[in-house]
């Protein structure tokens, strides 16, 4: 099996110089802001409307709740950082 040469020689400076793939991170992004939005909104009503003392707990689905929205706000600020970086760089 031959050795395959780079495409391009590594300079050392990768962490430094390193380029995501800004349409793939806008598309992830823009599929799961509304999907982590809706789960949040779900998990919200569903921890109103639990009895006091279900399966599972009222505490359980808060959680979920605030998990998605934590999920939510990472994926729209991503969002936005994308695409300011794609007017600059593209």
């Amino acid at each position: 099996m031959p050795a395959t040469t780079p495409r391009r020689w590594r300079s050392g400076s990768e962490p430094a110089t390193a380029r995501s793939d800004l349409k793939l991170r806008y598309l992830l992004s823009l599929t799961f802001t509304p999907l982590f939005a809706l789960a949040t909104a779900a998990f919200a009503y569903w921890a109103a409307n639990a009895p006091a003392f279900g399966a599972p707990s009222r505490g359980t689905l808060t959680g979920f709740a605030v998990a998605c929205g934590i999920l939510t706000l990472f994926a729209v600020v991503d969002l936005v950082i994308v695409v300011r970086r794609r007017r600059t760089e593209l």
